[in-house]
């Protein structure tokens, strides 16, 4: 709810007002209900609050507890405050009032640095505690608040944003070689794998899943959370499963309803967005409001040329979830004259670095405005449940079935979901051999794949990155190994942070932007143990992917949207229709992108040239999925950005 800074002098010398200010000045374009700063000796911590909660209206932050010589700042919404209250002994007078900061203040005098072991939620938060003279802080476990910090010998400064530390007086803005590298390098959608780096060399980030302990200008960081030992979960019939995900769901959707002002929720024809709002709906209805939903729609003259298993606009599925969930108030959004290329300026600016979301740009940003206009304090989202709530990956399970010589089961499921898809059996069979040993196809797959080669090589060889991405078992295809094992895939979709940078950054940087706090339920701590815990059996059956939500979801969803297999969204897919307007620009841009001496040294240029010749003249909506215009758009985000850095 709020951008959090601070400083810390480890000589023990008063930090400078001047400083403090300084930080707190460059957060003023951010939307803020209140803003100040406490200053102790040689600590300094500010808070720029925006206040989403009931319990934060008027709440003081930066807060210091007299009794216990403890200060905090804190960017926080607490998800299980009833079981912290409870373990806390707390007093329940003092419950519905107590913050969420005064809450981590406490739970810190009785647990330490043990304490974000405790709290679900999304959090970054430091502690100041002076008896100890140490400066303590965390990140959640998928970082969905941000945390930067620049440390020396003499000083730690932290914020939640960037651009504020680059403008103190002690703080360059060094753009980090190795990063720009990686993001150039692969050509898949992560910017790093990194869990530390950021496009700046002097500006580090707090991994998620952290702690943070500084102490005598040493910097220490200890992992809290691990998804490595999961108990597995045993129950008795396939109904007590679906009882036990909707109740945990539910609870989970419940807590990431707490806000004074209007709640609203994506909504796409799918089954995470659907499941999140049916949920939400139905909690709401008890608090007589209403769930405000935004569904992104295609422009009005845009000519759908997706493939026949895919739509771009999925409105006959999002009007079946509205008007079969009820209490909602929906809206359709195609934010005409909007591009990919019009919102670039914008999504660096709110970034802070380059980005690769491309396609999706101009919509994600687009709702959240909506959103803030109609008095939405919560935004939420099924993002993550493709790993969490409908995990269900049917060729990797039936590869798993083949593998372990459990052909009757194999074959059983295989009809079904040959039904289910309309593909032939034949044909599925192939591809579960395929994945089942992958190493079979390793040859071809080789010579078959091209990279796309964004990055200069010469840049490349000097900075070793494609060694560095290996070594986290990227291939310079852009796609990581896979691992045939179906739990250990599952499992390491939480233990890899760079699966959930993107996110977490554009998620804190909107909010603070438009005043909007995104929340995902399927996100949730407890939901994503509680799917870890469940047999993989549980999630394919019965030719059924996806099984476990689809079938808990009976009653809660329309039929047509609960049980699609044969139709999926396309999201962005008018992107380029959108460009044409701009088309001439964005080649001619292409064009002095390729003769700037700065460019050069970074981007591979004679594959920039090739792209674009092919793509002068009347554009070809198809291309939007092309791996060329993908790169020639992330090396025009690498221009802008560096263009726009350097004329500040």
């Amino acid at each position: 709810m709020s951008a959090i800074y601070g400083i810390c002098n480890f000589n023990h010398e008063p930090v400078p007002l001047e400083d403090g200010m300084i930080l707190m000045k460059a957060l003023e374009q951010h939307q803020a209900d209140d803003a100040h700063f406490w200053k102790k000796d040689p600590i300094f911590l500010g808070c720029h609050a925006q206040w989403i909660t009931s319990e934060s209206i008027g709440e003081q932050l930066p807060y210091y507890d007299e009794l216990r010589q403890l200060a905090i700042t804190a960017d926080v919404i607490i998800d299980n405050r009833e079981e912290l209250f409870e373990r806390l002994q707390v007093e329940y007078p003092y419950r519905k009032t107590m913050t969420d900061s005064e809450l981590i203040l406490h739970a810190y005098y009785k647990w330490g640095e043990e304490t974000p072991k405790f709290i679900i939620g999304d959090f970054a938060f430091m502690i100041w505690d002076e008896r100890k003279r140490l400066l303590f802080g965390a990140r959640d476990f998928s970082g969905s608040r941000t945390l930067y910090y620049y440390d020396t010998f003499e000083r730690f400064a932290f914020c939640t944003t960037m651009q504020p530390l680059l403008t103190l007086p002690y703080i360059n803005n060094q753009l980090n070689d190795q990063w720009l590298a990686e993001y150039l390098a692969n050509p898949g959608r992560i910017e790093t794998v990194e869990a530390t780096s950021t496009v700046y060399q002097n500006i580090r980030q707090v991994p998620p899943s952290h702690t943070i302990t500084i102490t005598e200008g040493k910097v220490k960081f200890s992992r809290y959370c691990t998804f490595a030992v999961i108990s597995p979960l045993k129950l008795k019939s396939n109904g007590e499963y679906e009882e036990a995900l909707r109740d945990v769901f539910q609870r989970a959707v419940t807590s990431r309803l707490r806000t004074h002002r209007q709640v609203g929720s994506y909504l796409s024809g799918g089954l995470d967005s659907g499941s999140v709002v049916s949920f939400a709906a139905k909690a709401l209805q008890q608090e007589n409001k209403k769930l405000y939903t935004y569904s992104y729609i295609p422009e009005e003259d845009f000519i759908d040329w997706t493939p026949k298993n895919r739509m771009a606009d999925e409105r006959p599925f999002i009007q079946s979830t509205v008007q079969h969930v009820g209490n909602i108030k929906d809206h359709y959004l195609d934010f005409h004259g909007k591009s990919p290329l019009s919102e670039v300026d914008e999504w660096l600016d709110t970034m802070e670095m380059p980005y690769k979301f491309i396609e999706n740009s101009f919509w994600l940003s687009g709702i959240y405005e909506k959103a803030s206009q109609q008095g939405v304090g919560v935004l939420l989202n099924g993002g993550r449940g493709n790993h969490s709530i409908s995990w269900g990956p049917a060729m990797e399970y039936y590869a798993t079935l083949l593998k372990r010589l459990n052909l009757f089961r194999l074959y059983h499921e295989l009809n079904l979901y040959s039904k289910n898809k309309g593909i032939g059996r034949r044909r599925l069979l192939s591809e579960v051999r395929r994945r089942a040993f992958p190493w079979s196809n390793a040859i071809q797959a080789q010579e078959g794949s091209s990279a796309l080669e964004l990055i200069n090589p010469e840049f490349a060889k000097q900075t070793e990155i494609y060694a560095m991405l290996q070594r986290h078992g990227i291939e310079r295809t852009g796609l990581s190994k896979i691992n045939p094992n179906l739990n250990e895939l599952r499992i390491e979709q939480y233990e890899r942070f760079m699966n959930w940078t993107t996110s977490g950054i554009s998620g804190t940087k909107l909010s603070l932007r438009h005043a909007v706090w995104y929340r995902d339920p399927t996100n949730d701590l407890r939901v994503v143990r509680f799917c870890l815990s469940v047999p993989a059996g549980q999630f394919v059956q019965d030719g059924m992917d996806r099984a476990l939500i689809r079938r808990s979801t009976a009653g809660l969803l329309p039929d047509n949207v609960r049980l699609n297999y044969k139709l999926r969204g396309i999201q962005g897919s008018d992107s380029i229709h959108r460009m044409a307007r701009d088309w001439v620009s964005f080649t001619d841009e292409i064009d002095q992108l390729c003769v700037d001496t700065r460019m050069k040294k970074l981007l591979n240029i004679p594959f920039l040239q090739a792209a674009i010749s092919k793509m002068r003249g009347t554009p070809d909506p198809k291309l939007v999925y092309d791996g060329e215009f993908t790169m020639l758009m992330r090396g025009l985000i690498v221009y802008r950005f560096i263009k726009n850095l350097e004329g500040r």
